[in-house]
């Protein structure tokens, strides 16, 4: 559920098709002045991002902010990778889960929280093909019920 002060920039709309989320976490980011500004422009992308955990620091790796449009010979560079601002306990947890086999840290969502960007990050495991139908086949299942209830 979202707050009244979030507004959500950047989706990562492939990840629940994709994936099985287990657990979400909420992460700062850290950015650059031109980034912040690309992103409330709706400028960026999370398709093929991922995290990884080096060092005990999460960082935010694939991910893309397209250059702002108004920025001089400082603008940021599209694809660099961005630090992830967690609690210790938190980056542990993390570090344990993708130790496991079969998981991975994925980004779903980059929203504005008090002026502040965050990111959505979660712990998932990647779907087969047959639980993407199965999936969609609930999905399905659940809409038709929905319509029949109506009428």
């Amino acid at each position: 559920m979202k707050k009244k002060s979030e507004s959500e920039l950047v989706s990562n709309r492939r990840a629940r098709h994709d994936y099985e989320i287990l657990e979400t976490f909420e992460a700062g980011m850290s950015l650059q002045g031109t980034e912040i500004k690309s992103l409330r422009d709706h400028g960026g992308s999370l398709q093929e991002s991922y995290v990884i955990i080096d060092r005990m620091e999460a960082w935010l790796k694939g991910c893309s902010i397209a250059p702002y449009s108004f920025g001089n010979i400082h603008n940021h560079e599209e694809k660099r990778d961005r630090k992830l601002l967690l609690h210790k306990r938190e980056i542990e947890k993390l570090k344990r889960s993708i130790q496991e086999k079969g998981l991975t840290i994925i980004p779903l969502a980059i929203y504005l929280t008090r002026g502040r960007a965050k990111v959505k990050i979660a712990i998932s495991r990647g779907k087969k093909q047959h639980d993407k139908r199965s999936s969609i086949k609930e999905r399905e299942h659940k809409r038709s019920m929905e319509r029949a209830l109506k009428s």
